[in-house]
């Protein structure tokens, strides 16, 4: 798997990308990334939010539909969440736990 690299910023650390997704029914998701750690999320406050590339998250069965694309969590009309961002409030509400070695 390729790393990609903090290019905007110099530095030359290794961005976070999500690696694996798993639907757990309702707007909850279980995310892992590739720095080895993982963690379920409840997306409902995404869901709820309201714009054209949201509104299809709305139903259950469009939003289990989700998949993997680039390192970002991705679902079929296009729409997409950052993986940086994704982790970083994962990580500030206590969701993640480490899964592997790095």
């Amino acid at each position: 798997m390729r790393k990609r690299m903090a290019a905007a910023s110099g530095s030359q650390a290794p961005m976070i990308d999500v690696v694996s997704v798993k639907p757990l029914g309702g707007y909850r998701l279980r995310v892992g990334f590739s720095d080895g750690s993982a963690g379920v999320h409840d997306f409902s406050s995404t869901a709820a939010r309201d714009g054209e590339m949201v509104r299809p998250l709305k139903d259950p069965a469009f939003f289990a539909r989700v998949f993997v694309e680039l390192g970002a969590l991705t679902w079929p009309n296009g729409y997409d969440l950052d993986p940086i961002a994704l982790h970083e409030r994962m990580a500030a509400a206590g969701e993640l736990t480490r899964v592997a070695a790095e």
